[in-house]
Parts: structure tokens; C-alpha cells; sequence
């Protein structure tokens, strides 16, 4: 007698999809796109209203540090709370503040309410965004975790910059500038909205068991120190995007006025560079999960990038405003920023015992690079310049590349060794006799 066939699998569960999951998914989507709509112009469209260069710098600064602190939280609070309400939360903070920001502090030309508008409203995608990364890591099975991942980090950056940034290229000539902001601000509630109406798995309404409030968030930073190689993990996250975030500063000023630019030829390059990005995130999510978790980070996040970040500034200063060379080199940056896409898998797989806590070191870093990459350019472009600046986030990405080769998963011999590769694919590892 024949066995009975199992059902077959769903489109999205073969995708590596969560099914229960998959509304999050597009909500996260549309949420990240209003997000990244100004990514491109902020900085030369408050320069262009009067605000001195340093202040605009110094603005994202302190929205980077709103974010690195929700960052933290978001894993803090998902285990207190459950996902959901921390989801709830974000998207309340980014439309009040928003609403802030477009209301006086703009028309006012006021930089004090630019800072309590634009500064707070850090708080608010990392506790929706991250919020939702805890929930992920719950719900997904360990051996398509890295792709359940992926599939995150291509809705994230689908949104924040590129297809935010495409939106923006496309509404600011027919709308102007400040209502492109306006429209930020609805594509961010319909994404809210979708996320956590639509969404019915209740696992992000429970809160695990056991550690109270205090001992959460305390547990949450001596993690860092606790388990070394989890503190070595959040590093290599700070690492991963602080350049992007430095270069929202600093290249649209540079490509338009130095490079020779226009502002809606730099905005189809960002859309283009994250475009490849957004593809690239899945890929990188399956090649970690078939070629290892740490050798991917290391090798096509860490070392790509050191590359790909020079090439980014040389190339088109060398050649001018030359579009299909632009073309190719941010393409390239962007696909190699995702190399470090498998860092979301690996974190929760270094402390088991404590995912919430991992998850929180990762988030973490995640939102220190939000304010780390600005505060590099404000401290450094001044007596360096903007090339400086550039090798600054060179020899970070160096230093990434040799830390993610010591991120062993428990049970690995040796830091060089594939067992940790082995774990990251769900086959059992092999220790010595």
C-alpha cells in the first residue's frame, strides 16, 4: 500500500516565505517605500532652503541615534510585548512626528522643530521594521531561515532607498518637493496598516515567558559581552550600512556638484544601485544558506565592499558625469551591501538559548549604522573631504571581512572551519573525536 503524498507546498512557502506572514511582507514593503522617498533629496533640499551643510549633517546624526535606540529596543520589546504591539508603536511615532516635521517645522524653516520632528521620527521605522525582523525569526524554520531573511532585507531596501527613491524622481517635477513628503507619509499608513491588520499569525502577539522588563533589557546589551561573538556580530551590522547612510549625506551633494549631475539623474542611479540590491538580498539569502552564513558575509559583503565603495567615488569623479558608467558601479555597491544579508540568520543561531537577545544586539547595530555613517561624514568631511570620508568606510568594511570569519556558530571547531557553514544548512555538525 502506497504512503499517502504529502499536500503540495504553496508558491510562497516555496519561495521560503513564511505563508502566514506574506501580507507583513507587502505591508513592510510599502511602509520602507514612503520611508525612503526623501532618501535622495533631504539633504540638498534642506541645503537649498538655507540650512548650512553641517546642520543638515548633524540632523541625520541625531535621526541615526533615534534610530539605533529603537533598533535596540524593537528586539527588547518584541519579547516583552510581542511583535505586533512594537509594530503598532513604530507606525504611531513616524505619522505623529512626520506630521510635525511637514506642518510647522518646514514652513517655519525652524531648525530646532526640524530636530524634534525629523529626530524623533527615527524612533519609528526601526521598531516597525525590526519589530517585524523578531517576528520573522520566530515564525521561519532554521533551514530556509536565511531566506525567510532575504525576502525581509528585499521588501526593506525594496523601499528604503530604491523604489522610494524612484517615487520621489517620479512625483517631485509634477508635485514639487514638499508634497512628495506628504505622499511619503500615506504610503507609510497603508503599509502600517496592511501589515498588522492583515497579518493573523498570533505569534506576534505573545510574549515568551520568564525574564522580566529589567532583566530583558539589561540581558539585551551584556549580550554584547556575554557571548563575544555576538558583540563581534553587531559590529560587522554597524559596518554593513554605514556608508549608505554617510553617503545619503554626502553623494547627492557630490554627484550634482561635482560630478556634474542632475537631481533626478542622481535619483535613478540610487534607484538603480538599490534595484540591484533588492535582487541581490535574495540571492545572498539562498547562497547563505547552500555556501555558509559567515563565509558570505565575509566574502561578499565585507570584502565586495571594500571594492565596491572606492570604486563608487572614483569612478564617476575620474569620468564625469559618464550615466552608464554610474550605472554600473553603484549597481555593483548595492549588490554587495546584500552580501551581509545572512548576518540576520546567523545572529539568533550564535545564542539559541537567547534569540530575543541576539536579535536585539543585531537591531542594535542595525540602527547605530543609521547614525554612525552621518556622524562619520560630519567628523571627517570637513578636514578629509568627501574621498577621505570614502576610505574611512573602506577600511571599515576591511575590518568586517575579518571579524564575520570568527563568527563561528556553538559546537564549530575553528573559526576558518566549515562546520558553522554546515549548521547554517541544517546538516549536522561534525566536531572531533
Amino acid at each position: 500500500m502506497n504512503a499517502p503524498q504529502a499536500p503540495p507546498r504553496s508558491l510562497i512557502t516555496r519561495l521560503g516565505i513564511p505563508p502566514t506572514l506574506a501580507w507583513g511582507y507587502l505591508g513592510l514593503l510599502l511602509f520602507m517605500i514612503g520611508d525612503g522617498v526623501e532618501s535622495g533629496y533631504l539633504s540638498p533640499y534642506l541645503s537649498d532652503r538655507g540650512i548650512p551643510d553641517t546642520r543638515v549633517a548633524l540632523l541625520f546624526t541625531v535621526y541615526g541615534i533615534a534610530a539605533a535606540v529603537a533598533a535596540w529596543l524593537s528586539g527588547v520589546l518584541s519579547e516583552l510585548w510581542g511583535p505586533r504591539r512594537v509594530m503598532w508603536a513604530g507606525l504611531g511615532i513616524w505619522g505623529v512626528f512626520q506630521l510635525l516635521f511637514l506642518i510647522l517645522a518646514i514652513p517655519m524653516s525652524s531648525y530646532p522643530l526640524m530636530m524634534l520632528g525629523y529626530g524623533l521620527r527615527g524612533l519609528g521605522y526601526p521598531l516597525f521594521a525590526y519589530g517585524f525582523l523578531v517576528w520573522i525569526a520566530g515564525v521561519a524554520p532554521r533551514a530556509r531561515l536565511g531566506t525567510a531573511m532575504g525576502w525581509f532585507w528585499f521588501a526593506f531596501t525594496g523601499g528604503l532607498p530604491t523604489l522610494g527613491s524612484l517615487v520621489a524622481g517620479g512625483l517631485i517635477p509634477h508635485i514639487g518637493a514638499y508634497a512628495t513628503l506628504w505622499a511619503a507619509l500615506a504610503l507609510v499608513a497603508a503599509g502600517g496598516l496592511i501589515a498588522l491588520l492583515l497579518v493573523r499569525d498570533d505569534r506576534g502577539a505573545r510574549r515568551p515567558r520568564g525574564e522580566g522588563p529589567t532583566a530583558a533589557l539589561l540581558g539585551s546589551v551584556t549580550i554584547l559581552w556575554r557571548n563575544p561573538r555576538v558583540g563581534a556580530g553587531a559590529v560587522v551590522r554597524v559596518i554593513n550600512t554605514a556608508s549608505q547612510f554617510g553617503f545619503f549625506v554626502i553623494m547627492p551633494i557630490h554627484f550634482t556638484r561635482t560630478v556634474g549631475f542632475g537631481l533626478t539623474e542622481w535619483l535613478h542611479l540610487l534607484s538603480a544601485m538599490f534595484a540591484t540590491n533588492i535582487f541581490a538580498n535574495l540571492l545572498f539569502g539562498v547562497v547563505g544558506d547552500r555556501f555558509g552564513w559567515r563565509r558570505t558575509i565575509a566574502w561578499f559583503g565585507g570584502a565586495g565592499c571594500t571594492v565596491s565603495t572606492l570604486l563608487l567615488f572614483y569612478v564617476p569623479t575620474a569620468a564625469g558625469a559618464n550615466f552608464p558608467l554610474a550605472l554600473v558601479v553603484a549597481a555593483f555597491y548595492g549588490a554587495t551591501l546584500a552580501g551581509y544579508v545572512p548576518i540576520s540568520a546567523l545572529m539568533p543561531s550564535l545564542e539559541p538559548q537567547h534569540k530575543g537577545q541576539a536579535l536585539a544586539a543585531l537591531n542594535l547595530g542595525a540602527g547605530a549604522s543609521t547614525f554612525v555613517g552621518p556622524a562619520v561624514v560630519t567628523l571627517f568631511v570637513g578636514p578629509l573631504g568627501v574621498e577621505g570620508v570614502v576610505w574611512i568606510f573602506a577600511g571599515m568594511y576591511a575590518v568586517s571581512c575579518v571579524l564575520a570569519l570568527f563568527l563561528k556558530l556553538p559546537g564549530s571547531p575553528g573559526p576558518a572551519s566549515e562546520a558553522g557553514d554546515e549548521a547554517s544548512s541544517g546538516a549536522p555538525v561534525r566536531t572531533p573525536a
